[in-house]
């Protein structure tokens, strides 16, 4: 592999900065200005240039960066400089931040300078403080000087961390940080412009409608109970939660409860405008992300930010303030998300949406040996139909009613890492269906004895987090699929990736009833409670994101993909092999990794002219 590292130093001013705005908007600036970079070819010394455009422009293609792989400390800001200022396409992108989160974690700091301090390969400099407000001209031969040392020695830097980091990673990782970036830095989606100012038009007279309708009566709107009526009026289910005051069951109606939030982000933006007026906010999550749609679309098509290994166990997360991975999913039935529309292929091209189905649920039954479970999904059965079956013990499945099958549904999806009856419950009530208390300990009983496999696998998950807080204690069981996944004692556990799931700092800090200590690890965000159950929804969630990231790779060969969401990939063709594309996907989705030659894949596949497309295609 031949590797060049790069470096951009650029003009910023205390209101133009990235600080102030995002990587898209700051380079598609009209003040934005490139003051110089910095080139490392292989292991030769870094060099500097500073000069217009049009001359760096030069300079830059003497390396002949389309034969290189081209590394960067936040290679979605150099990567973007270098495609959209310059029209430059390297071999392959690399990014040494994103490969930090993978091997160090998504909890440590992971900037260029304490990525440097930490690993003992020099001292980032601070000469960028001086540069803040002067444009290239303002700068003098010496200043230009002293600022190109600086920026070489970042530079190198980013080399030595690339040098020592590379060993970590397989060639498919390394393949899926290009992939990701190309996404960002070549992008192929566009907005529909006329589409998103209309959807801003009506969300807004939504918003004040309901706004004003709701600030005639303050008391009704922020008493809980009156609150909870006006949601149950919109067909929302209000969400609850346990009091840690009462222990007893109540609404989760504060600004931070997670309940809460999500209303905040609700398919129906007469909820949102709802959860605004009792905050008080002046506008919704519907409102500001649609504006922010709309400003892109002025300048441009729709670059894609994702975050490489995002989460704790490696899926993508959203970036740039312009998170893809939440965007509404629509209630079924209903018209899908204005916003998932206004999201469209390029002329003469379809968009492929490929969402793996339950592929959490395949995963726990396959790690677990739940063979019954497998065997049924392996075969395309109705699970979900035969969990209701077995709940509400009808002999015929065919009698199992909507109702019950949801019921059934939620139980597969929702009930695999040890949630108890009270949640449970909550969940179910957050979408319609009441069920009492003990109907809902009636049909967690049944899970488990049912799929007996499952709960065994949680008490496994236990006795690793023993292994991984004593390293004295020795144990590399843990499920059925050592291929797959093992323990790493006083580590985490092994992944196909190459990139271990980790728990920092984690320690034992209470007894349960059953004389079992209880662990707590660190994160950024405090202190967070582990167990068996929350270790095995980790490992399904991390295996998932494995399955996912090789079969994007494939779908790649042939078709360039545009957006991962969660379990979901979605790639571009030309409007006249829509049919072929769509099957190939299909294939690619349904493919099964060499670690998981028997875990039960399926997909569902849909394609058109937009994001919120709903045809299917039938393969």
């Amino acid at each position: 592999m031949n590797f060049l590292t790069i470096d951009f130093e650029t003009y910023y001013d205390k209101d133009f900065s990235l600080s102030k705005l995002t990587t898209e908007e700051y380079i598609r600036d009209d003040r934005f200005e490139v003051i110089g970079i910095s080139v490392k070819v292989g292991d030769e010394p870094a060099v500097w240039f500073s000069g217009t455009k049009s001359e760096t422009k030069d300079w830059l293609d003497h390396f002949e960066m389309e034969k290189y792989f081209v590394v960067a400390h936040n290679m979605m800001f150099d990567g973007a400089i270098l495609a959209w200022y310059f029209d430059i396409h390297p071999f392959a992108l690399m990014d040494t931040l994103a490969m930090l989160r993978a091997v160090d974690g998504t909890e440590v700091g992971n900037s260029l300078a304490k990525a440097a301090e930490r690993y003992g390969v020099g001292k980032k400099g601070t000469e960028v403080v001086a540069a803040m407000g002067k444009r290239r001209r303002d700068f003098t031969s010496s200043d230009l000087q002293q600022y190109g040392e600086y920026c070489k020695n970042d530079v190198e830097i980013t080399y030595q961390l690339f040098e020592i980091l590379r060993a970590s990673f397989k060639n498919k990782e390394l393949r899926l940080i290009d992939l990701t970036l190309r996404m960002f830095t070549k992008p192929a989606l566009q907005l529909n412009l006329p589409l998103l100012e209309q959807h801003l038009i009506d969300v807004v007279d939504k918003k004040e409608a309901l706004i004003a309708a709701a600030s005639a009566d303050k008391d009704s709107l922020m008493s809980n109970p009156k609150f909870a009526d006006m949601l149950i009026d919109l067909g929302v289910e209000p969400p609850t939660k346990i009091s840690p005051t009462t222990g007893k069951l109540t609404f989760a109606f504060a600004k931070n409860d997670d309940g809460f939030k999500a209303l905040a982000d609700h398919w129906d933006e007469r909820v949102q405008a709802l959860v605004a007026a009792r905050l008080g906010s002046k506008s919704t999550l519907e409102e500001t992300r649609t504006q922010r749609f709309i400003d892109i679309a002025k300048r441009g098509s729709l670059p894609v930010p994702l975050r490489y290994y995002a989460a704790h166990t490696g899926r993508w997360g959203g970036d740039d303030k312009l998170n893809l991975q939440n965007l509404p999913r629509g209630k079924k039935g209903a018209p899908p998300p204005k916003l998932k529309c206004a999201i469209v292929p390029p002329e003469g091209y379809v968009l492929i949406d490929s969402d793996s189905s339950q592929i959490e649920a395949r995963v726990l039954a396959w790690l677990a040996g739940q063979n019954d479970l497998v065997d049924a999904f392996e075969n395309g059965k109705d699970v979900y139909r035969i969990m209701a079956a077995k709940i509400y013990r009808r002999q015929i499945i065919e009698n199992v009613t909507e109702e019950e099958r949801f019921v059934g549904k939620t139980t597969i999806l929702g009930c695999g890492y040890g949630m108890g009856h009270v949640k449970f419950r909550a969940q179910l009530r957050t979408f319609g269906v009441d069920l009492s208390e003990e109907w809902c300990k009636k049909v967690l009983r049944t899970y488990r004895d049912e799929f007996s496999h499952i709960p065994a696998l949680w008490e496994e998950a236990h006795v690793c987090l023993d292994a991984l807080a004593d390293e004295k204690l020795k144990t590399s069981v843990f499920g059925k699929q050592p291929q797959a996944v093992n323990v790493l004692p006083g580590i985490g556990f092994d992944m196909p990736s190459g990139l271990p799931l980790k728990y920092m700092d984690l320690r034992p800090d209470s007894i349960d009833e059953r004389g079992r200590k209880q662990y707590i690890y660190s994160t950024r965000r405090g202190v967070v409670r582990i167990y068996g159950g929350k270790v095995v929804e980790n490992i399904c969630q991390a295996l998932a994101r494995c399955v996912i990231g090789e079969q994007m790779l494939k779908v790649a060969e042939r078709y360039q993909v545009v957006l991962t969401v969660h379990d979901a990939v979605a790639c571009i063709a030309r409007e006249e092999e829509k049919e072929e594309a769509a099957r190939y996907v299909q294939e690619c989705m349904r493919w099964r990794p060499k670690w998981a030659q028997t875990l039960p894949l399926d997909c569902e596949v849909k394609y058109g002219d937009s994001y919120g497309t709903t045809t299917k295609f039938k393969g």
